[in-house]
């Protein structure tokens, strides 16, 4: 009974783009019907680097429209925080003769358990991108083995104090020339 009810719904919906039978998918945004050819598909994932992701972006599937209107702008804007990230400046807590002078105005920012070291220090960066900061200093990653029987692994957390750093005011430290900024 149940499967004749869902052959005949399946036989009765149609795509919203395109109008065809057999729709299959539901937009996660307008809830509308729609075909795997007029899907516009996002990674599971692909916001994890916000610190709370929107619950519009939450979805895999999309409809081409809420695509183009709501989904579109959000990664054009993420990947632009995602350079920006790649591209900040980082002071690691053992480069204190370089950044003593540096305000400490923001709260420090933390990542827990991460899998890799780069991983940690580009979601360290990214909240400050997103904190609309263009530096982190007192960088500060801690390294912890985990072992489950004979398996053995590293998780990666971090602190550090988002900073807006201008270049032109940084002290060099001249006694540290193997690791310049």
């Amino acid at each position: 009974m149940i499967l004749v009810c869902y052959q005949f719904w399946m036989s009765n919906v149609k795509c919203v783009t395109c109008q065809k039978p057999k729709a299959g998918l539901i937009c996660g945004i307008c809830q509308e019907t729609i075909c795997k050819k007029c899907t516009q598909f996002v990674a599971e994932n692909f916001f994890s680097f916000l610190k709370k992701v929107p619950k519009e972006l939450s979805h895999t599937a999309y409809c081409n429209t809420c695509y183009d209107h709501k989904v579109l702008p959000e990664i054009t804007k993420y990947n632009e925080m995602m350079d920006a990230a790649k591209n900040i400046l980082v002071f690691m807590k053992a480069q204190f003769k370089e950044t003593r002078l540096i305000k400490r105005l923001a709260d420090p920012i933390h990542v827990m358990e991460c899998a890799d070291y780069d991983e940690t220090l580009l979601r360290l960066a990214f909240q400050a991108v997103e904190l609309e900061y263009n530096g982190i200093i007192d960088v500060d990653i801690i390294s912890k083995k985990i072992k489950v029987g004979k398996y053995q692994t590293t998780v990666f957390s971090g602190t550090a104090i988002p900073a807006n750093v201008r270049e032109d005011k940084l002290i060099k430290d001249k006694s540290n020339w193997s690791s310049p900024n």
